[in-house]
């Protein structure tokens, strides 16, 4: 198995039999949620969409996996998402096969995708690996495989000696405790439950992962062993285990 970065995205390539582009947490629609807010901003659907285009260009995928939460506001659809999903899934559609792993945001996304491009929430088998959104428990035949999860949003914050802060999106790779998730814990020798949470592709979604580990919000971050837990920027660099976040918590 292959892991290629793309920091544009950010965005994940998986290279098995097939190439898989993994890009999860778009929120199309959600300027006009945070607009309810009173909090006022220019549609960025079409940058958003340019900026997907252009990695798949990159990619050169024989699929896009999208890991859910394409649409932002629930627990219906707003007019701006109405208006712009059909263009937007569309223009990536002609670009590489789609698969979507509907997330908690995706209510009604059904009636925007096409025969075929549409998996269980619980997720799926795709080319070996298991993709889900990962705001459930993962189904039963995920067992024993990477599961590639989205929803998290994974932000890495860190400050230097003089204060100056690092603020950018981040994967965590992380063993699983596979019999709270329901799953069988894998015999001697076999490759041990683990997970890998993709960051947001949405510019302005970002979750700090000292969050996502001291109070874990999903099936998946409860069962994760912190140990185990690494953080990769988007780019690929290797930045270490959880400690690292630990350690500059404390100071």
């Amino acid at each position: 198995m292959n892991l290629e970065f793309f920091p544009r995205g950010p965005a994940l390539l998986i290279e098995n039999e097939e190439r898989i582009l993994i890009i999860a947490d778009l929120h199309f629609g959600i300027e006009a949620d945070l607009a309810a807010h009173g909090l006022h901003f220019r549609s960025r659907s079409e940058a958003r969409l340019e900026r997907a285009l252009k990695v798949i260009q990159d990619a050169d995928p024989d699929r896009l996996v999208l890991l859910g939460d394409i649409k932002h506001s629930i627990p219906s659809l707003t007019w701006q998402e109405y208006r712009e999903l059909p263009k937007i899934l569309g223009a990536l559609r002609d670009q590489v096969p789609l698969l979507v792993f509907p997330g908690n945001h995706d209510i009604g996304i059904e009636r925007f995708l096409i025969d075929g491009e549409i998996r269980p929430r619980e997720g799926a088998v795709v080319d070996g690996v298991g993709y889900l959104h990962g705001h459930m428990y993962p189904a039963p035949e995920l067992t024993g495989r990477l599961l590639v999860i989205g929803h998290h949003h994974p932000l890495i914050s860190l400050k230097d000696e003089v204060g100056c802060a690092l603020q950018a999106p981040a994967y965590i790779r992380a063993g699983v405790d596979a019999t709270r998730l329901g799953h069988t814990e894998p015999a001697a020798g076999e490759t041990p439950a683990r997970a890998l949470f993709v960051p947001a592709f949405n510019e302005i979604a970002g979750y700090d992962i000292a969050k996502i580990v001291n109070d874990p919000f999903s099936p998946i971050s409860r069962c994760m062993k912190k140990d185990s837990g690494e953080i990769i920027l988007a780019d690929g660099t290797y930045i270490g285990p959880l400690k690292v976040i630990e350690d500059h918590e404390g100071d």
